[in-house]
């Protein structure tokens, strides 16, 4: 049994999804894992990863103006240290995933054909993000 880490960093253009599978693929890749269980970790609180359709881009923008209708910038919230933009962001983490648990089977992480991977950002302002890949197979 093996294992390997690394961490990708993203900068995002803002609210929206970015798309990551490439980038994780290529690494999957070069570890020279066959077959094993593939992490991602966001080691954010305002941002989030999800596996999505990576064909149409009007999924993405329909998802976005979801979590818009869902967690309104809108509303009232103490918490406004960071802008009014940061309380809906960590609201819209919660409601998605900071973790993703992806198989690899023949040294690629097992998706369907119109699945992407995609790093979900929440606040307005484009950031730097950081996800931790590990990889535990053989």
């Amino acid at each position: 049994m093996h294992q390997a880490f690394t961490r990708l960093s993203f900068t995002t253009r803002g609210k929206g999804l970015t798309l990551i599978t490439h980038r994780v693929c290529d690494w999957v890749r070069e570890t020279g894992i066959e077959n094993g269980l593939l992490t991602l970790w966001c080691r954010h609180t305002s941002a989030s990863l999800t596996v999505q359709e990576n064909a149409d881009p009007t999924v993405r923008q329909d998802i976005a103006s979801f979590f818009d209708d869902l967690v309104p910038e809108s509303r009232s919230y103490i918490h406004d240290y960071e802008g009014t933009d940061d309380m809906p962001a960590h609201l819209r983490t919660m409601l998605t995933d900071i973790q993703l648990s992806i198989p690899v089977l023949d040294g690629e992480p097992v998706l369907g054909t119109w699945q992407g991977l995609y790093l979900f950002e929440h606040r307005r302002q484009p950031h730097r993000r950081e996800i931790v890949l590990h990889l535990l197979g053989e």
